[in-house]
């Protein structure tokens, strides 16, 4: 795993760096474990564009992957490591012992050949996953349940790992990749490990036409537009917009607190935010 550079044979490639997919063992995904991807182009069900620039893009497969981990103690063996087009992170192929094939997140470490167990005693490898309360301290995990039997939700980004600072007999405290610290039930599930392309972040597009092949529409500033179109629009020449950054209908942009949910506000113990 590593990032490859490209000889400057035109201007997009000049500055083009991407990854060398050395770490993949085939190209060809498992057939029972794909199916067909819809797009949205940021719109809702009303046919509204509630996240804006988006659209277009490559047309992908949706790989099924096993965020539970649920087959409790059957030993399965690493067959492929493959590449996803929906994430960042690769994944790896399962053959399980049962004779069960699924897909999971692969983190940075484990390889063909090697295996993986989901259960309570097994060792503290990465790719084998347990519950919180069955790992020490200190311990480097990903895809972390939020609640119990629902999959793993947290920590699935290339090269981010949370780490389980302490526990008691209820909860477990998870320092997550943002520095936010929460709570969680020590009889949720997460695998041990970091997840794999760590080396992500330093690629780079080199032209605009790849952002348009993953979807990504050109962004416009604020500022750039008429005041019919935006609050910040407007004025004789650049101006800051002579007002506090905001979205287009008035919503600040910068510190203004947006999370309303009191359900689980409890379960969070130091916020991301907080210096």
């Amino acid at each position: 795993m590593g990032i490859r550079t490209y000889k400057p044979t035109s201007a997009g490639r000049r500055s083009l760096q991407g990854p060398d997919f050395a770490e993949l063992t085939t190209s060809t995904p498992q057939k029972k474990l794909v199916e067909g991807a819809n797009k949205s182009g940021g719109r809702n069900n009303n046919g509204r564009i509630t996240s804006r620039f988006r659209g277009g893009g490559h047309k992908r497969r949706y790989r099924i992957i096993d965020f539970k981990r649920q087959k409790i103690g059957v030993p399965a063996k690493v067959a492929e490591i493959e590449y996803d087009p929906n994430r960042t992170a690769r994944l790896a192929l399962l053959y399980y012992a049962d004779g069960v094939k699924a897909y999971i997140l692969a983190p940075d470490g484990l390889s063909k050949g090697d295996t993986v167990i989901s259960s309570a005693k097994a060792d503290i490898r990465p790719g084998n996953s347990m519950p919180l309360s069955a790992m020490p301290t200190g311990t480097a995990i990903h895809n972390i349940e939020m609640r119990l039997g629902k999959g793993g939700q947290l920590v699935r980004s290339a090269g981010v790992s949370a780490t389980l600072m302490a526990k008691d007999e209820k909860f477990g405290l998870v320092k997550l990749p943002s520095g936010e610290v929460r709570k969680i039930h020590v009889n949720c599930r997460a695998t041990v490990g970091q997840v794999s392309n760590g080396e992500h972040k330093n690629a780079k597009l080199g032209k605009a036409g790849r952002n348009r092949w993953l979807g990504r529409r050109p962004h416009n500033r604020g500022v750039t537009m008429n005041p019919v179109d935006h609050p910040m629009g407007g004025g004789e020449g650049r101006t800051s917009g002579g007002r506090h950054p905001c979205s287009p209908w008035g919503q600040l942009a910068k510190g203004l607190k947006t999370r309303k949910n009191k359900r689980t506000q409890s379960m969070i113990v130091k916020n991301r935010k907080a210096r």
